[in-house]
């Protein structure tokens, strides 16, 4: 007879475990799906108007390639945490007009620490590209350090990385918002001794956390006081360059 309990009460157990483990799982999911940012229409349709770039919906993610197809180096891109990741075709759109493949890519529940997946699951997008860049913008450039050994160079939107990096050789770009209320110059500057030496340190006047994707205002960013126009502009002149140093084999 008590043995008979002692089963039941482990199977009740079990079973409550089991629960619980599903109801986190199912919370952890819909949480994911609510308030994602969605991209703006009116940036991204001239993204889709422009006629000097292709752009393909692929497996991998959001595709920009140059529209005659020649192309030697690649950027794997990715999003800050829900944010829908057309937002960034806009701001990353240069890039392609100057040569340079981007892919963008759609992070496992809306979230980059969630997606686990290596940087070969994006540049099989372009399988004929050597040189490859990795960059995100919030959360998604500390995964992007993640990722970054395997390529080489490093581009940061807003962010910073959480593991070190200050002993390799990787090329490294760090542009941020002085009115970004979330990963604030203050955070910039702190994780500073993660990056290599001469890792290139660039912070836009007026520029917020926002300010780097076309998705509208975010829950804790500062007030920008720079056109979405201009910010383009000068992201494509701080990022087309250095990416355009990129060693080509």
């Amino acid at each position: 007879m008590q043995k008979k309990r002692g089963r039941r009460v482990v199977k009740v157990i079990l079973w409550g475990l089991v629960a619980v483990l599903v109801l986190g799982i199912g919370g952890i999911v819909a949480w994911s799906q609510i308030g994602v940012m969605p991209a703006e229409k009116a940036p991204l349709a001239s993204v889709r108007e422009n006629s000097a770039i292709h752009v393909e919906d692929a497996e991998q993610g959001i595709v920009m390639t140059p529209a005659d197809g020649e192309s030697e180096v690649g950027l794997v891109f990715i999003p800050g945490a829900k944010v829908d990741p057309w937002a960034y075709a806009p701001i990353l759109q240069s890039l392609a007009e100057e040569g340079v493949t981007v892919v963008i890519t759609r992070p496992w529940l809306n979230l980059a620490f969630f997606d686990l997946r290596g940087l070969d699951a994006f540049t099989s997008a372009a399988p004929d590209i050597d040189d490859w860049a990795i960059g995100g913008h919030s959360l998604g450039g500390v995964r992007a350090c993640q990722l970054a050994a395997d390529t080489e160079a490093l581009v940061l939107f807003g962010s910073y990385c959480s593991n070190d990096l200050s002993d390799t050789d990787l090329a490294v770009l760090s542009i941020s918002g002085s009115e970004d209320g979330l990963s604030t110059p203050e955070k910039i500057d702190a994780a500073r001794d993660m990056l290599p030496a001469d890792a290139e340190m660039v912070e836009i006047d007026g520029a917020s956390h926002a300010s780097f994707g076309d998705y509208g205002p975010q829950a804790g960013d500062g007030e920008p006081t720079i056109t979405s126009d201009d910010m383009h502009a000068q992201v494509a002149e701080i990022l087309d360059p250095f990416l355009a140093e990129i060693p080509q084999g």
